[in-house]
């Protein structure tokens, strides 16, 4: 193909930019550092759902900021939320592949608890009362609150 003369001395340097560019946007997008803030549950019974994160899964009950009607936030180990929002309207059917995932230290401790409790878990292909041990080493059960959201605990933070 034939450049005109102006042209043809720009091209080096113009790809050399675009190539400085792309290195410098590669470092700064890796140099983010994210944490979880919150994750959001549509429920319709947001008493029975929001007692059951506070009495089951122990979570502290926090005031939502505008203290409007329809909303009960939770905190997660102090740096976490667990946002629950009341709908009329929910989605009913309930993938496991969608789940809140919380990781404990102890997850055989918490398993006897939820055994004391009467309250039901399963393992990712459905086994009731059984656990996953992924091949990472990871252990994890899965809940279900009352509305059929999933949860995963796992003991990957140990």
């Amino acid at each position: 193909m034939i450049y005109p003369m102006h042209f043809k001395s720009r091209v080096p340097s113009f790809t050399l930019l675009l190539f400085f560019l792309g290195v410098s946007f590669t470092g700064i997008s890796q140099s983010f550092s994210f944490e979880i803030d919150h994750y959001s549950m549509i429920v319709k019974d947001l008493s029975t759902t929001g007692d059951y994160y506070q009495k089951v899964l122990g979570l502290k009950g926090i005031p939502h900021p505008g203290d409007a009607d329809g909303f009960r936030w939770f905190t997660i180990d102090g740096r976490s939320q667990l946002h629950l929002i009341q709908k009329d309207s929910v989605p009913e059917e309930k993938s496991k592949s969608t789940h809140l995932c919380l990781s404990i230290n102890d997850l055989m401790a918490f398993i006897t608890y939820l055994k004391e409790n009467d309250t039901s878990f399963w393992d990712w292909s459905g086994a009731k009362g059984a656990i996953t041990d992924r091949a990472d080493g990871v252990r994890q059960i899965y809940l279900q609150d009352p509305e059929g959201n999933w949860i995963e605990i796992n003991d990957a933070g140990k």
